[in-house]
């Protein structure tokens, strides 16, 4: 945990120095901090440090630190604030240093869900358009006691303690939870969320919709977010794929954070991560329909991604060589192509140009200027493979869904990655998939979920073998959590996925209209 404290016009910060290899570098933890936080005009040091000579260091808000030689780096928050620019460039070694700085003690490890639903209106049904959404985050936060974020003379946020609301390119409404040490914790904030977000939109007429992608209007229909970043994917996104609008727009996700120990343990998350996540993916399909009818998949969203931009998407079968690392994934980001850079509160357009070029200064939409650990910071967050790593790592294979499967995700993940027996247990399992395999399950579960063949069965018989290590890990951990997989329990033993069953509605009772599910998964 790291300690600010202040004496006079002097700063001092302490951390918890753990064992975390990353090439040479002695990494610092921060404890159970997810999210670095901002702290307005602060200088940070390991010896009393005054805000004179901070302009001696590279200062990124506070965070994480690591130490070399006579330098320390501290990490970057999101682009709320331009960040104090000084000094020594950064190096290969800083970047490496940072996501090992993730490393924490397993006392520390921690929950963080993050989830997104569709606001819709009452009678018509159509999305949410920005006034609304202004209305609404402005009520929540004079009604909850929740800071608005605003961009320009836009509120596009809200944040309370370590929880922000965003918004997505569409209007999504995100919630980025706190680190939580627990899955009764995670529930209880998604409860705590919804309700206070249903206490406001009923009054204006407005209902949130669990699913996985938009089922009934076109990308022509979704109103566009007034967030400066947006601008620039939109007109990226046709250059490189024909589905990046879609996924901007028209898809909802829900997704766990969670924390490593060493970079060794990193690598074992990190791959059972990725040889799971097609079964993540089967188990919350919940997207089968586009513009009022069936779309052909059980999880559109998850379909989506395979033509929105190869360059940053995708299954990363270099994880699984043996030399991978913190080096071996910096070494793959800094060569996918940029969006873009934030300076003076606005965001420069960047894209198809590479952060490595960026460490050498030659980016030119910004000639001759260098990177700091916020822009390495913000430029990881628009790289969206399977499983994506920044100082945790996220899973982000499942479709949006009602609010039990919003707990069932968390569980999921966590009695499998943060308990010894159950991690070990899936490494031997998924040992001996090959990359082929792997890339097979990627590619046929959102059209055939969990009746997906898989070597002499089907991947639901994999599934059954899974979920239970999911829920012996969840049973050692203590806390009484194992519950929160009841909602998928159910899915597991019938091999019928969510969508298939929003499915069987839309051709019986229905009858083959898709305004039902507006009501039926109603939050």
């Amino acid at each position: 945990m790291v300690l600010l404290s202040r004496a006079g016009p002097s700063y001092y910060i302490r951390t918890e120095k753990i064992r975390c290899k990353a090439g040479k570098n002695t990494v610092f933890s921060t404890g159970n901090n997810f999210k670095p936080y901002k702290v307005k005009e602060t200088s940070v040091g390991f010896l009393p440090l005054s805000r004179n000579s901070a302009t001696k260091t590279q200062i990124l808000q506070a965070g994480v630190g690591s130490r070399r030689g006579h330098r320390v780096t501290v990490a970057a928050s999101p682009p709320t604030e331009d960040a104090v620019v000084v000094a020594q460039p950064l190096t290969k070694d800083d970047l490496v240093g940072y996501l090992a700085s993730g490393c924490k003690t397993k006392e520390n490890w921690r929950i963080g869900t993050e989830h997104e639903k569709f606001g819709f209106e009452f009678g018509s049904l159509r999305p949410m358009k920005y006034a609304q959404i202004a209305e609404l985050l402005h009520s929540i936060a004079e009604r909850f006691d929740w800071e608005k974020i605003m961009e320009g003379d836009n509120i596009i946020g809200l944040k309370q303690g370590k929880q922000s609301i965003s918004l997505e390119p569409g209007g999504q409404f995100e919630l980025s939870g706190a680190p939580l040490e627990t899955l009764h914790q995670t529930c209880a904030e998604v409860n705590s969320h919804l309700y206070q977000v249903k206490a406001v939109a009923e009054e204006m007429g407005i209902g949130f919709l669990g699913i996985g992608f938009q089922p009934k209007w076109g990308v022509k229909d979704i109103p566009i977010m007034p967030k400066g970043r947006y601008d620039i994917m939109r007109n990226y996104m046709p250059k490189v794929g024909s589905l990046g609008l879609d996924m901007m727009f028209r898809t909802c996700t829900v997704q766990v954070n969670l924390d490593f120990s060493s970079e060794a343990d990193m690598i074992r998350k990190f791959r059972v991560g990725l040889a799971l996540q097609p079964i993540a993916t089967a188990l919350f399909a919940n997207s089968p329909f586009t513009e009022g009818k069936p779309n052909g998949y059980l999880s559109m969203r998850s379909q989506i991604w395979t033509d929105t931009d190869r360059n940053r998407t995708g299954m990363l079968p270099f994880v699984f060589d043996d030399s991978f690392g913190f080096e071996k994934y910096v070494d793959y980001a800094l060569d996918v192509p940029m969006y873009f850079v934030y300076r003076k509160k606005k965001y420069i357009d960047c894209t198809g140009m590479t952060f490595r070029d960026f460490l050498a200064g030659k980016l030119p939409c910004i000639p001759g200027e260098l990177p700091t650990l916020n822009d390495w910071e913000n430029h990881l967050t628009t790289i969206f493979p399977e499983v994506r790593l920044k100082r945790y790592l996220e899973m982000r294979g499942a479709d949006g869904g009602p609010w039990r499967r919003l707990c069932a995700l968390p569980a999921f993940w966590v009695g499998l990655l943060y308990d010894e027996v159950s991690l070990q247990n899936i490494l031997d399992m998924t040992a001996d998939w090959t990359q082929e395999e792997r890339q097979m399950l990627r590619d046929k579960v959102p059209i055939t979920g969990l009746k997906t063949p898989f070597r002499d069965g089907l991947l639901r018989h994999v599934a059954e073998d899974v979920l239970k290590l999911a829920k012996d890990g969840l049973e050692r951990r203590g806390f009484k959590e194992s519950g929160f997989l009841n909602e998928v329990t159910e899915v597991v033993r019938t091999g019928v996925t969510p969508a298939e069953k929003l499915l069987e509605l839309y051709h019986g009772k229905w009858e083959q209209s898709v305004d039902p599910v507006f009501e039926e998964l109603l939050y």
